[in-house]
């Protein structure tokens, strides 16, 4: 089969994403796929006659996750022809060639629909779901409503979008932009000052911020794959929350699969996480994050479209608890995808 794995992009989850791409397309590649990583910002400059079939390592300059956020500004600069397009050069027609795109995005246009939507005009084939499911997972305010609409336990939320808007919430709470992802602009507020500074910090990335309600508890998250849960997998950083540096720096986080609960636990966690799957009409596969306070009582805080796809990400270790290794994985998404068409 000849499969396009997109990764890169101009996401805050960039770097993320590249591994994610480099993986998958290693694993497809070592099943005998003829495949393709291309930076769908950056795109491909040579020639692209019988592509598929020459001998290169795509992903022989790919690094690994730094703990910051990448430098979007001077990946714009570094695309030599200067074009504002997303797709850089050869993208459209190297996936038009392909039997399949492969989306190893994360964040932003390759999280958000825009992606999705563009390919359905020009009829390329993608993983994941489609363009609508997309962009109402993409951002959290409406995710919540329709969480809350289908019955979806979430966390209480109020949705600003300006930061003069006069609103005070009862405190601590968690500030979040609308349309994040990996963490990048979240942020714990307990105290007057910390909730102002994180405003001016989260309406810096866009003028949608999300004030929720703080939930102490522990952190699950739980995939859904053609419609059926998959094992949960408890999250504990060793300091602090889920944020950026502690998701993607070895040693951070303390990742437990399947999930040492109650088995009343796991089954309710896994059936909250096939109800916002439906809810939000996500088709394929996605991965649902939770907090479980106290008292037992269970939150889904949002949906991820196209979550974290390098080895030793979290639907790959909940995959690999039911037998299902790496490469199998890849292959599986890719089958159930092609279905949609």
């Amino acid at each position: 089969m000849k499969i396009v794995v997109l990764c890169g992009g101009l996401s805050t989850e960039r770097d993320v994403s590249l591994v994610s791409g480099s993986q998958v397309y290693k694993a497809l590649k070592g099943r005998g796929h003829q495949v393709l990583l291309v930076d769908i910002y950056l795109g491909y400059e040579g020639s692209i006659d019988g592509i598929f079939e020459k001998d290169i390592d795509w992903a022989a300059n790919i690094a690994g996750v730094s703990e910051k956020a990448p430098d979007l500004e001077a990946i714009k600069a570094s695309r030599s022809d200067k074009s504002d397009c997303f797709f850089g050069p050869n993208v459209i027609e190297l996936c038009r060639q392909a039997d399949i795109a492969f989306m190893a995005l994360h964040g932003d246009a390759g999280e958000n629909g825009k992606v999705q939507a563009a390919f359905d005009l020009f009829d390329i084939k993608y993983t994941g779901t489609g363009y609508l499911s997309s962009a109402l997972a993409m951002d959290k305010a409406l995710a919540k409503l329709v969480f809350v609409e289908k019955g979806v336990p979430t966390p209480a939320s109020h949705t600003l979008t300006s930061r003069n808007e006069a609103y005070e919430p009862e405190l601590p709470v968690v500030v979040k932009v609308c349309n994040g992802g990996s963490s990048v602009g979240v942020y714990m507020a307990a105290t007057k000052e910390e909730y102002e500074k994180a405003l001016d910090e989260a309406f810096k990335y866009e003028n949608k911020v999300l004030v929720e309600q703080f939930i102490k508890g522990r952190e699950f998250t739980d995939a859904v794959v053609d419609g059926e849960a998959l094992p949960i997998v408890e999250i504990a950083p060793k300091e602090g929350f889920y944020d950026y540096k502690n998701k993607y720096q070895a040693g951070s986080t303390v990742e437990t699969c399947p999930a040492e609960i109650p088995a009343e636990l796991t089954a309710e966690i896994q059936d909250i996480a096939k109800r916002a799957y439906r809810a939000l009409g996500i088709k394929t596969y996605a991965r649902m994050d939770f907090l479980v306070d106290g008292n037992g009582k269970v939150y889904c805080l949002e949906a991820n479209t196209l979550p974290g796809m390098t080895v030793t990400s979290l639907i790959p270790q909940e995959a690999a608890a039911v037998g299902i290794d790496f490469p199998s994985l890849c292959e599986k998404i890719i089958k159930i995808s092609l279905e949609k068409y």
